[in-house]
């Protein structure tokens, strides 16, 4: 049977497809546009590509992601920063969406995932024990635990929860807010989000 297309184009499209929530037809789509544009816009994505690992790396103390120059995330060594209020996020993506809103100024500690036997994500995969340490260190007074509303972010909270109380590190814990987005009817929530919509109904 006869190429149907060039081993180039074919190239692309496979390492496309191997990005994750990337179809086949997506991948091919994606190609074809990159194809229909000038040189230049490839080069530039090549070039960001290329660049991504030695320009990026994770900060040693919060696990945000940095610039390879820089020793800490700024949003940690900022002065302005309460180093007493940590946020626990599971990805480093999370701190984008919480920082956006510009009400939160304490600190961040990226867990690098959400407990998931399936996917093979044990305890011992997550940035807890190095949270603990940070905790003595810094004298932390509270954790916001901000991990997704699913079952595994959940499972998290609550291993968490418990490793903090089995090795005698006793502070406030809190669970950001869980509700009903707005302009979504009842019959399309998920379960999860419309428990935690009843357990912190609140009176008007």
């Amino acid at each position: 049977m006869a190429q149907l297309l060039p081993k180039a184009f074919g190239h692309l499209i496979d390492e496309l497809g191997s990005l994750p929530g990337v179809g086949a037809r997506t991948a091919e789509r994606y190609a074809y546009y990159l194809f229909r544009q000038p040189k230049k816009t490839s080069v530039g994505l090549a070039e960001a590509l290329s660049s991504l690992h030695d320009g990026v790396k994770l900060c040693p103390v919060t696990y945000a992601l940095i610039d390879s120059e820089q020793d800490v995330s700024p949003l940690y060594s900022q002065g302005d920063r309460d180093k007493t209020l940590v946020c626990v996020v599971e990805e480093p993506l999370d701190i984008v969406a919480i920082e956006r809103t510009g009400k939160y100024r304490g600190t961040y500690h990226v867990l690098g995932g959400a407990i998931s036997p399936i996917d093979g994500v044990g305890p011992d995969k997550l940035h807890i024990p190095q949270l603990a340490e940070r905790i003595k260190k810094d004298g932390v007074a509270e954790i916001i635990i901000a991990t997704n509303a699913s079952v595994e972010g959940e499972s998290t909270a609550l291993f968490l929860q418990k490793y903090l109380r089995d090795n005698d590190i006793s502070i406030p814990l809190s669970r950001l807010a869980r509700g009903i987005p707005a302009g979504v009817d009842l019959e399309y929530t998920d379960q999860i989000t419309l428990q935690h919509a009843l357990e912190g109904r609140q009176q008007f």
